[in-house]
């Protein structure tokens, strides 16, 4: 049972992969722009040109698949850093990705008045690569070299310096603050399909990896000690690892700004309902991850309509009573 051919495993990501499928199509449907089953069928069968068939094929279907893909990345780099780093609350967010997009994003916005999307997305790729890496070579300063508690460590130091650079340019430049803050909240709303495109080779070769390595995060999950004596090369895998994690959270906050709680609450869900063997985690979290994106997604558009909230202010209120338990019971079992 414990095999790769485990028929309840796999019966749950079947059962999970059709929901998420539902949950795209209904993304597509339902909008403050009143559409059926069957005029989106028609959309994509029968293109008339009409303002509902566009919204269907320009508007909705970019920001379904957008908000499935970023879900699921952030899902498997929350599973990635919270067995490397062996901290039940980490995210992306701990490598200084989140912080390090936003500060790239808003000094361009600052210094450049620059306003496109498409270059919105490479210059917060850049950020949170160049803070990643900062993360990475900080914390593997000492003779102890790259451990989960330095690594913890650089990554709140980076992500609290550059939050504080973030905000102190803010606060001096009232345009940048009214062009950013819809970004910094994250969305994936108006975001075009071609900003998907432009990074998502980088968030398959991303997927792939992390299929590739889960299991060898199996191994690494006992121990670096255990590790290293049954002979893996821990400190290729960590960087290995690394790489992930710039490629899906640096992609997802990129496309769609930083969105949090997805990345810390999904993996503990996945590992409830499929356990912690990686070959199955990796995929069963992305979808659910996926899953919990679109769901929050579709409820930011009928909350004030005809407003809609930012899809990271749903992740919020529905990852923080998540998030808390997760402390609480962390600081129950110390």
């Amino acid at each position: 049972m414990n095999g790769i051919f485990d028929l309840p495993r796999i019966s749950k990501l079947v059962v999970t992969a059709i929901f998420l499928i539902l949950l795209i199509g209904m993304s597509i449907v339902f909008g403050y722009t009143n559409t059926s089953v069957q005029l989106a069928y028609e959309a994509f069968t029968n293109f008339d040109g009409s303002n509902e068939h566009l919204i269907i094929q320009t508007v909705r279907l970019p920001r379904a698949l957008i908000a499935a893909s970023i879900g699921a990345s952030l899902a498997i780099a929350g599973v990635y850093m919270q067995t490397l780093t062996k901290n039940p609350l980490a995210e992306p967010g701990i490598l200084g990705i989140n912080a390090g997009a936003s500060f790239a994003v808003v000094s361009v916005l600052t210094f450049f008045q620059v306003s496109s999307l498409s270059i919105f997305t490479w210059v917060s790729f850049l950020g949170a690569t160049i803070a990643a890496l900062t993360v990475y070579f900080v914390g593997g300063i000492g003779r102890q070299g790259l451990t989960p508690m330095q690594l913890t460590l650089a990554g709140a130091a980076l992500t609290a310096l550059f939050s504080s650079f973030t905000q102190g340019i803010l606060t001096t430049n009232e345009a940048a603050l009214d062009q950013a803050l819809f970004w910094l909240s994250g969305s994936v709303q108006g975001r075009k399909l071609e900003i998907l495109a432009s990074v998502f080779p980088y968030l398959v070769i991303g997927w792939v990896l992390a299929l590739i390595v889960a299991p060898m995060m199996n191994v690494i999950a006992m121990g670096d000690d255990v590790a290293k004596g049954l002979g893996l090369k821990v400190g290729l895998l960590k960087i290995t690892v690394g790489i992930i994690a710039i490629l899906l959270a640096g992609g997802s906050v990129a496309v769609a700004g930083p969105i949090g709680f997805i990345g810390i609450i999904i993996p503990h869900i996945a590992r409830r309902l499929i356990g912690t063997d990686h070959r199955w985690l990796v995929p069963f979290a992305g979808l659910l991850g996926g899953i919990l994106l679109l769901a929050a997604d579709i409820g930011a558009r009928y909350i004030v309509m005809p407003q809609e909230v930012p899809v990271g202010v749903m992740t919020a209120l529905i990852g923080t009573p998540y998030f808390i338990y997760i402390a609480r019971k962390g600081v129950h079992k110390g």
